[in-house]
C-alpha cells in the first residue's frame, strides 16, 4: 500500500464488506510518517464535516483516508482537482466496497490519478498451511474464520448474506427485490464452477437472459461471485466462448448450500466443485496474478483446462484435482500443445509435488507456498 501511495496520488482499496479494508487502512495510517486524517462516511459527524469537501479536504497535508467512498461518489471530482495539485501536498486513500464499474465517477472523474487494490478474505500464506481445510470450510472473511466455533462462524455468514442483500445493496442504490436476489445467488451457488448458461438462468427466474446478466454482473461488481472469462484463439476448433462462474469466497457458497461441517461438505455433491474454486483462488493469490491475467479454456470436443493465466508472453496453465494420486490426461496434453504453455500445474489434495511428464507436475495445495513461485 505504501509503493502505490508513493507512486500514485490516490489509491483505493476494494472489496468486500468486512474483509479488512478499514483493519488495513488504519496499518497505514498509523504508520504514515507524515499527518493522516480519517473520514467514516457512515458516520453522520464526517459527512457533516465534509459539507463543503473542497473547503474541508483543501488545507490536509500526509494521509486523507475516506472509507466507504460508496457511499459519497460525488467526491470523486473534488478529489481529481486535489490530486493535480503542484507537488501533492495530500495522498488520498479511499476504500469501498464496490468496483470501478459500480463506481463510475470513479474512473471518469480520476483515470490515471487512481490505482487500484483489491482486497480479498485470509489467503493460504495469512491463515497457515496447516489451516487449510479449516480455510476451505469457512471461507477467507476474518470474521468467519476466527470464529469461536464452527456454529458461530456459520450464523456469522448467514447474517453477513442478510445484511449484503437487504442493507449493502440497496444503499448502493440497487433496487432489485432481496429475495430476488438471494434466490439468485442461491442458484448461482448450485452452478459454482460450471460454464454461465443465460437462457437457463432466464428461465428459471421468468425474465430475459439481459436481466439475469444484469444480476450476475451486479453480485460480480461488490465481489462476492467471481466470472472467469474463456480464453479464445484462432485454433481451427470450437471453442467455449461463455465465462466460468465461481463464488468469491468458499465460506458464502457453503452456508449458500446450507454445508456446515466438513463431514456435509465431503458428502456434498458440489465438494469437487469447491475445491476448485478454493484452489484457483488460492493459485492466483500465490502468483500474484490478477484475475484480468486469468481465463479458463475449452473446446466443444472436450478438451478443457481450469485456469489459464496470461502474463505477456508467458502462459502457464493448472488444473484442479481433488485427488491425492493426479495423473496426465489427454485433454492437458491437448491444452499444453495447444496453448503453448510454458508448463502445466495439477493442484491436488495430495501432500506432495512430483513431475508427470515433460513440462507437467502435479503440485500439492499444502506445498503452494513452497513449490509455486509469483509470476516476475
Amino acid at each position: 500500500m505504501r509503493q502505490l501511495l508513493r507512486r500514485s496520488p490516490a489509491v483505493a482499496i476494494l472489496g468486500p464488506r468486512q474483509a479488512g479494508k478499514t483493519t488495513l487502512a488504519g496499518a497505514v495510517r498509523r504508520s504514515w510518517p507524515a499527518p493522516a486524517t480519517a473520514f467514516d462516511l457512515e458516520d453522520p459527524a464526517d459527512l457533516a464535516r465534509l459539507a463543503d469537501p473542497i473547503l474541508a479536504l483543501r488545507p490536509l497535508r500526509g494521509l486523507v483516508v475516506l472509507d466507504e467512498i460508496q457511499r459519497f461518489p460525488e467526491l470523486f471530482p473534488v478529489l481529481r482537482v486535489l490530486a493535480d495539485r503542484p507537488r501533492t501536498p495530500a495522498r488520498f486513500l479511499v476504500l469501498g466496497s464496490a468496483t470501478p464499474e459500480l463506481l463510475r465517477q470513479s474512473s471518469e472523474s480520476l483515470a490515471g490519478r487512481l490505482a487500484f487494490h483489491e482486497l480479498g478474505g485470509f489467503s493460504i500464506d495469512e491463515a497457515g498451511v496447516r489451516r487449510i481445510d479449516l480455510l476451505w470450510l469457512r471461507g477467507g472473511f476474518p470474521r468467519s474464520f476466527l470464529a469461536r466455533s464452527g456454529p458461530a462462524s456459520f450464523d456469522w455468514r448467514i447474517d453477513f448474506i442478510g445484511t449484503f442483500l437487504e442493507r449493502d445493496l440497496p444503499q448502493l442504490g440497487v433496487s432489485i427485490p432481496s429475495a430476488t436476489l438471494r434466490r439468485f445467488w442461491t442458484m448461482l451457488a448450485h452452478y459454482h464452477g460450471q460454464v454461465w448458461n443465460a437462457a437457463e438462468f432466464a428461465r428459471s427466474f421468468g425474465v430475459s437472459d439481459m436481466t439475469v446478466r444484469r444480476y450476475l454482473d451486479l453480485l460480480a461488481a461488490t465481489f462476492v461471485v467471481r466470472v472467469l472469462l474463456p480464453w479464445h484463439e484462432n485454433l481451427g476448433k470450437r471453442q467455449v466462448k461463455s465465462p466460468k462462474i465461481y463464488l468469491a469466497d468458499s465460506g458464502l457458497l457453503h452456508a449458500l448450500l446450507n454445508i456446515r461441517t466438513r463431514e456435509d461438505l465431503e458428502r456434498h455433491p458440489k465438494v469437487g466443485a469447491s475445491f476448485e474454486g478454493f484452489a484457483t483462488a488460492a493459485v492466483v493469490d500465490r502468483l500474484g496474478a490478477r484475475w484480468n491475467e486469468c481465463y479458463f479454456w475449452a473446446t466443444h470436443a472436450g478438451a478443457e483446462l481450469d485456469l489459464l493465466v496470461v502474463r505477456g508472453r508467458t502462459r502457464v496453465g493448472f488444473e484442479i484435482k481433488r485427488t491425492v494420486a493426479p495423473a496426465v490426461t489427454p485433454s492437458m496434453r491437448t491444452a499444453l500443445k495447444d496453448l503453448r504453455l510454458s508448463r502445466l500445474d495439477v493442484i491436488h489434495a495430495g501432500d506432495r509435488t512430483f513431475p508427470l511428464a515433460p513440462r507437467i507436475r502435479a503440485v500439492a495445495l499444502s506445498r503452494l507456498l513452497d513449490d509455486l513461485n509469483p509470476l516476475a
